[in-house]
């Protein structure tokens, strides 16, 4: 069986940590049963360890060694790369925030230290980076091409692009579509960028591919509303998006949000989109599209885990089934470049709103990929069934 390190910021019961290494420790909860994992977690690095840490006391349960460096949890504990794949998983910890409202975790730093084992051995293997690449767009791409660079395959991103969708909706590759709507929660930094994994995971099978992103600006207030009524975005499409999420309160959008705040995202092909953030009106996210014919498709993009729908947060299943798929494969399940541009995108929209939302051009950002044909390991359903919603960690298991 394949060996993985686990390379963790902070492990903390509900943390990114939690709801990834426990299910790899045990078994990944699906709609079609619980599957035991094809790979085994070797060894865990743990940046940081308060109080309430369950990494050590997870770690000793399942005789897995926690190792005080990365290069040892790497070659554990010899001299030369000893795992055949490294999920790198730094979210959550006590790590400063700049003026932008960023928080600057060490995903770089982790990601040096990793490919430096790589280097030094002559041997590269498969690397999973949970969420953005990094705060800062330099680093985001040293990221990227370093792993390239030694021909490692890397995979990224967010869990909402492998959660459940009600109506399930995924666009055919090719699919003609004008504009796009994404519509989300929460702080700009740590869902702005789930929500606009949300928008790409999408936007990104249009006709043509993805062209890259030539310019963001971000909205607050009644600035938003002020321009969806000059038609800078496209407020029946947020209005379409909303619509099948049940979690959603009546009234108006404006009656539960106080302080709306929007992404403008500008395509290099004239394909334009937006991220909208509705604190109080949404605890879900959410997505709609208006295609070539004038035509509308929505969907709600469901986890679990969030407002009334509790459990074993199983979306956290699928995307450690896509990041277990490269482990064994060697081939990414969808393109590192989609989180490259979603990083990029997230850290000019927050220089935007720390600017006083002014227009930010980012021709760095204009780059083009392709979005995968087939994606084996998702939810098909619209809603969570089966061993997603029995008791985790299941009876009879440590």
């Amino acid at each position: 069986m394949k060996k993985i390190a686990a390379i963790i910021s902070i492990y903390r019961p509900g943390s990114h940590a939690d709801v990834i290494i426990g299910k790899w420790l045990r078994a990944f909860p699906t709609d079609a049963g619980m599957l035991p994992p094809r790979t085994e977690i070797a060894s865990i690095y743990l940046d940081q360890v308060f109080d309430d840490d369950m990494g050590c006391a997870i770690a000793k349960a399942f005789g897995v060694p926690v190792y005080q460096s990365i290069p040892g949890a790497l070659c554990l504990g010899g001299k030369e790369l000893a795992v055949d794949g490294v999920l790198l998983i730094g979210e959550h910890g006590d790590y400063p925030f700049n003026e932008k409202d960023q928080q600057l975790y060490p995903r770089r730093h982790f990601m040096e230290q990793i490919t430096g084992v790589m280097a030094s051995s002559g041997r590269s293997v498969p690397v999973f980076n949970d969420k953005h690449l990094s705060w800062r767009w330099d680093d985001a791409k040293w990221m990227a091409d370093r792993a390239a660079e030694l021909h490692a395959p890397f995979m990224a991103g967010s869990s909402l692009v492998v959660c459940w969708r009600s109506p399930f909706l995924e666009h055919d590759l090719d699919t003609p579509l004008r504009e796009a709507v994404a519509v989300g929660f929460s702080g700009l930094d740590i869902y702005g960028f789930h929500t606009l994994e949300v928008l790409q995971c999408m936007v990104e099978r249009r006709a043509g591919g993805e062209s890259g992103v030539k310019a963001v600006t971000c909205l607050e207030g009644q600035a938003v509303w002020d321009e969806a009524a000059k038609g800078a975005w496209w407020r029946e499409l947020a209005e379409a998006a909303c619509t099948p999420v049940a979690t959603k309160p009546a009234g108006t959008m404006e009656e539960h949000c106080d302080n709306p705040a929007l992404f403008l995202v500008e395509y290099g092909d004239g394909f334009r989109g937006a991220v909208l953030m509705l604190n109080g009106y949404l605890t879900e996210l959410a997505y709609a599209a208006r295609n070539e014919d004038n035509s509308i498709d929505s969907t709600w993009f469901r986890c679990q885990g969030h407002g009334a729908e509790k459990g074993a947060y199983a979306h956290f299943s699928y995307l450690s089934l896509n990041a277990e798929e490269m482990f064994l494969t060697g081939k990414p399940q969808y393109p590192v470049e989609r989180t490259l541009l979603t990083s990029g995108v997230l850290e000019a929209a927050l220089t935007s709103r720390h600017e006083g939302h002014v227009r930010v051009e980012t021709p760095w950002l204009e780059f083009s990929y392709r979005s995968y044909d087939t994606l084996r390991w998702r939810p098909l359903g619209d809603e969570p069934t089966g061993a997603c919603l029995e008791a985790f960690p299941p009876e009879g298991m440590k």
